[in-house]
């Protein structure tokens, strides 16, 4: 039995992700900052935790009371309220990052210790094509007309992170996968693509075997070059 962390799991790629995850097999712990708006995930069978990235001793409780783990799915993520220059400072952007960047540093070292124990751990950052700066200036792709910048530099960084990951955990399976332009309540349902079709890459990252790829960059058609 394969058993999953999964956070930001209440809604959305989260919650999707958590369902494609226990249809395949797994056991799936369903971390969100409020269990009280669990109950979707449990009616899909997850087990849900309490689980603010944020929060140090959250993530600590969360990963404490898990039995093992075998895949983590750093899923957490958030928009921010600054969405072009007029309204950035450096306390907007600060929020943006503690969530979508140092947030998968708590959780991933804090759950290091039990992934190491797996026979076949793997972990799965969910950045987006919002922080790949050749999409960015790119008109023929979905991301060109964004203009906000928290959201799009903490993109950027979880993708480093990711890689710079993966160099260091070379018995681990640890990639990063890009969504795309998915109706969510971010772009307020305007995305083409379903949550299913969203959660395709982050699905197949997470169900790799001992012989997959580490440190890439995918999306639903496969892999993106650096």
């Amino acid at each position: 039995m394969t058993t999953t962390l999964i956070s930001g799991a209440n809604r959305s790629f989260g919650l999707e992700t958590t369902r494609r995850l226990i249809a395949a097999g797994h056991t799936v712990y369903a971390g969100m900052r409020d269990p009280d708006r669990g109950e979707e995930a449990r009616g899909l069978g997850a087990q849900v935790v309490q689980l603010d990235v944020t929060d140090a001793q959250s993530v600590k409780a969360a990963i404490v009371g898990l039995p093992e783990l075998d895949v983590l799915v750093n899923n957490a993520s958030i928009l921010g309220t600054a969405f072009g220059v007029d309204d950035l400072d450096a306390d907007a952007i600060a929020v943006v990052l503690d969530t979508n960047v140092i947030g998968i540093v708590r959780v991933t070292q804090a759950a290091l210790p039990l992934l190491c124990r797996s026979a076949n751990p793997v972990i799965v950052d969910v950045a987006s094509g919002v922080g790949w700066p050749r999409y960015l200036q790119d008109p023929s792709h979905d991301e060109f007309p964004i203009q906000g910048v928290p959201y799009a530099a903490s993109k950027a960084a979880v993708i480093a992170l990711t890689v710079q990951y993966a160099k260091n955990l070379t018995d681990m399976r640890v990639n990063v996968s890009d969504p795309g332009y998915t109706a969510t309540d971010f772009n307020r349902h305007s995305g083409h693509q379903t949550v299913t079709e969203g959660t395709d890459a982050t699905v197949a990252l997470a169900t790799l075997g001992k012989d997959g790829p580490t440190g890439e960059f995918h999306n639903r058609a496969g892999r993106i070059r650096f």
